[in-house]
Order: structure tokens, then sequence, then C-alpha cells
């Protein structure tokens, strides 16, 4: 009985195996249509042909340029600059579905290094950056020099650079005039002493002469204590020393020993660097946030860990046309005088305190110079290109004041690649855009030409062609300027060959070569 039974299981088995393998042969035939009332069959249930399209290896494309200009290459190849081009395989050059946006692979996007940081309310303290130079103060320099004529007779201070005090004896000097003066007073007080009997006229004449020739050599100035020394009944001295009006540096030497001077010539320039001056010059659109007072820290290339604290004094009423900056003068004390005439200098101004504002980071920015882009994350692998207005600065973050709202996540790092992989799919899909119709639309975004190559300007990397009628664009025939998209365009080339070109317009009035070949050129027409 159980043999019997054994049997039976076993056959029962072998028609379910034979029934399966049956079915799994028709199963492409009951794709195709289902017996009434009954239900399709599935093939995508069967996880072998799913796991087999996975493995499949990616169908390469074509080669494009590494720097994002429509230029492509079926074969490996380098640019101008020796970079090598970038492969793109298939599904990778699909354009975005969404104007404005261009759609990277998330595996792309991860080999790019592509980072994303929200936009937020930060506190932005402003900060105005400068150059300057340390300079002398104007008010703290003083020029010896003498009001009459005479000889030096010896030098007290005889180097640039020597330190003087207010007072310290310079040089002795020999002059006929002095001499005369100091006998003229001693013969007067003399003639005082002597007409103590006679009547007060006379007294009063010699007073007055005694005081005139004290006056005179006050105005030749002459100190105090050779003049106390001389009323106090001394005798006339041949040669007088000569002083230091102020404590400070000998900035210039010109006095020798044994030289003759002349009234007004200078002998000595002599400086107090206890303090001195920063001028900087701060840019016109930072100027306005400037108010004199404010505090200014300065730091020296020769002293990199010390940084010297002053205060802005005066912000001069005039603008340097050439560099479109205005001077501000910055005053600061010089402990030591490590500060020395001359110096460069960094300047760090802080105009007002820190306020609450709307920022992004500014490595998100790209400045094209004439609007200020950021790439927007819309989505795990697509992105947004997105003009905005910016206000204040600080060192790493700057003010959004149109174009974002708090929350979007903008790329931080890796944009320029991003900016260039949307450019080259611009590029692409006018490259393999449907020709124009007839109908005189210019909807082509690629365009063809014939015409004759008469100029090739290597340096800014730009030709003239003299094409004929482009029916494309409607254009009739004429000589025009061509960017290149790639110099190695023109290797082949020389001025006055007949050429064929494909060319797109990468901007308005923007009409970049893409392609040169000679073959099949025709001579075009001269054009207006």
């Amino acid at each position: 009985m159980n043999i019997r039974n054994l049997g039976v299981a076993v056959a029962v088995l072998a028609a379910l195996g034979a029934g399966y393998w049956a079915g799994k042969a028709r199963a492409p035939e009951t794709t195709q249509s289902a017996g009434a009332g009954g239900t399709p069959a599935t093939a995508a249930a069967a996880p072998g042909p799913a796991a087999d399209a996975s493995q499949k290896p990616r169908k390469l494309l074509y080669y494009r340029n590494p720097m994002g200009l429509p230029d492509t290459s079926p074969v490996p190849k380098k640019d101008s600059m020796g970079m090598d081009y970038i492969a793109v395989y298939e599904g990778e050059d699909d354009a975005s579905a969404v104007p404005g946006e261009v759609k990277i692979s998330t595996e792309k996007v991860q080999k790019l290094g592509v980072k994303t940081e929200a936009v937020a309310v930060r506190e932005l303290a402003r900060q105005v950056r400068a150059a300057g130079r340390v300079e002398i103060d104007e008010r703290r320099m003083h020029t010896v020099s003498a009001k009459f004529e005479g000889w030096i007779e010896r030098l007290h201070v005889n180097a640039t650079g020597q330190p003087v005090g207010k007072g310290q004896a310079l040089f002795e000097v020999y002059s006929p005039e002095l001499v005369s003066a100091q006998r003229e007073y001693a013969v007067a007080a003399k003639g005082i002493a002597a007409l103590k009997d006679a009547s007060a006229e006379m007294q009063s004449g010699m007073k007055q002469l005694a005081e005139a020739s004290l006056v005179r050599l006050r105005n030749w100035d002459i100190s105090e204590e050779q003049i106390k020394a001389l009323t106090a009944g001394g005798e006339p001295k041949r040669t007088l020393s000569f002083r230091a009006p102020a404590g400070g540096v000998v900035l210039e030497k010109k006095a020798v020993a044994g030289m003759r001077f002349m009234p007004g010539e200078m002998l000595y320039q002599i400086a107090d660097i206890s303090a001195v001056w920063v001028l900087a010059d701060v840019f016109e659109r930072d100027i306005g946030a400037l108010k004199v007072g404010a505090g200014v820290t300065v730091k020296i290339n020769a002293y990199p860990d010390k940084s010297f604290a002053g205060k802005l004094a005066y912000i001069y009423p005039t603008l340097k046309a050439e560099t479109r900056t205005v001077p501000v003068r910055i005053e600061l004390a010089n402990p030591g005088g490590l500060l020395k005439p001359a110096m460069y200098a960094s300047v760090e101004m802080v105009p007002g305190g820190a306020k609450k504002l709307l920022t992004v980071p500014t490595s998100a920015v790209i400045d094209s110079g004439m609007r200020q882009i950021v790439l927007l994350q819309k989505a795990a692998g697509r992105f947004e290109a997105r003009e905005v207005k910016l206000g204040e600065r600080s060192d790493d973050y700057v003010e959004v004041r149109e174009g974002l709202k708090e929350g979007d996540a903008v790329v931080v790092a890796a944009n320029f690649l991003i900016d260039a992989e949307s450019n080259l799919k611009a590029a692409l899909s006018g490259l393999t855009a449907a020709p124009a119709p007839t109908t005189g639309a210019k909807t082509s975004v690629s365009h063809q030409a014939t015409g004759t190559l008469e100029a090739i300007d290597a340096k800014n990397g730009t030709v003239t062609v003299t094409h004929a009628p482009v029916a494309s664009l409607n254009w009739p025939a004429m000589t025009m300027d061509f960017i290149l998209a790639n110099p190695g365009l023109v290797e082949k080339h020389k001025a006055g060959a007949p050429v064929t070109i494909e060319f797109v317009e990468r901007g308005p009035g923007e009409w970049v070569i893409t392609k040169m070949d000679a073959k099949g050129a025709a001579t075009a027409h001269k054009g207006h």
C-alpha cells in the first residue's frame, strides 16, 4: 500500500513539472494575448531579464569639451590647454525637461563633489578692507633752517636717523650778523649803566637800543639760555648753538661742518614718529558706510602676529579717477617705533554693528560681471540657475535681497562645474535640433554656411568669414566675425581658403563656430 501511494505521488509531481516547463515555454505568447475571461501573463515578474539589463555596459556616445564649449569628438582628444575631453554615456545627454534647469545623474553629482547649504537669516557684520601705507604725521614734522647767513663750525648731530630731543644742540654756527647783534646789546647795556644819572629821555633811548638787539637775536631763534647769559653780563661769543625745535628723529641732514648757508636754506628735517598716519585707499562703493571716529585695525606684513588699533580721523574730499578709490587717514600710536614710514599696511574697518539678514555663502554666487547667479537644488540631481540681487557682504556670507527665500538649498561647491554642464547641454541640444522649416523662422540653433575664411585672429580666438546666404536664419551673403569654440578648428586652414562651417548662437549676437571643414566649400559672394 505504501509503495502504491509513493508511485502515485511521483507521477503527480512529474505531471506538475511538465506543465510548469510547458507553461514557461509558452509565456511569451500568452503575453501577447489573453483568453476569454483570463488574465494576461506578466513577463516583467520574472527577475532574470531585469537583472540582465542592469548588467549591460553603458553605451559611449561622444567626448565633450572639458570647459563646457559646444565642441564634441567621437574619439578621445585634448583641448588647446591639454585637458582631456570628457566621455558622455547614453542617458547622460538628456536635456532638462524644464527650461532653465539642468539634470545630472546622482553618480556624477557625487563625482563632482556637489555640496549644498540652506539659505538662512544670519548676523552679518560688514567689513571694509583696504590697502594702505604708513606715513609720517605731517603735523609732527619740523624743518631746521637759519634766518641769517653764516658758516657751520661744528656739528653735534651728524647722522640721518639719529634721535634728538627738544632743545638739543644741533650745530655751532658763526655769523658776523650774530656777533654784531651781540656787541650792539653789550654796548647798549654798558650805555644804560653809564647813563644812570642822565636824563630819562637818554636812558629810555639806550634801553630801546638794547631791547632791539635782544629782539633781533630772538627772531634769529637764538635760545633763551644764551640770551640770558648775554644779558647777565657775558661777553659776546664768536659762535652760537642752534638747537632742535622739537624731539624726534633726523629724516634728512644737509648740514656739513664748514659749509656756508644762506637764510632759509634747509639744514635738518626732524620728525616725531611716536604717532603716525596710515593712508588707505577705500573703494568708491564702500566709502558711504564709513564714519570719522570709527575704530580701525591695522596689520603690517613685517609683524604678522601683531595688530595695531587706530581710528579713522579723516576722509579726503577727492576721488582717484584711475582706481575709483577715496583716500582716508587713520591715526595710530607707534610704540617702540615699530611702524616705519612707507611700510605697506592692511586695514580692516567695521562701519556698523551686525545685522540679521537673509544670506548665502559667498562660494554659492557665480558672478559674470553683468549679473549674479546661484544654483538652486530643485530635487536630487536637478538644479536651476537663479538670478539674485545681492547686498552687504562679510568674509563668508553675502546678503540676498531678491531671488531666494529662507530654506532654499543652494550649491556651494562644484557650482562652476554644474554651470559648465548646463551650458554644454544647451549647446548640444542646439547641435542636435531638427532643421529649421523654410518659413524663415529662426527655430534652428545649429546652422551651416559655405564661404571664404578671410582672416584669423588667434590671439582673440576669432575669425572673419565671408559666407553665402544662410537660409535657416534668413541671412543674406555677408562678411562677419565668429568666435571659435576651439582654436584647433583653424589649424588646417589658412586665410583665403574656402570653408564650410557649422555655428550656434551662444548668446545674443554671439555666434560660435563649432565645426570648420574645407570639403565641398564654395566661394561665397562678397556681402555687405
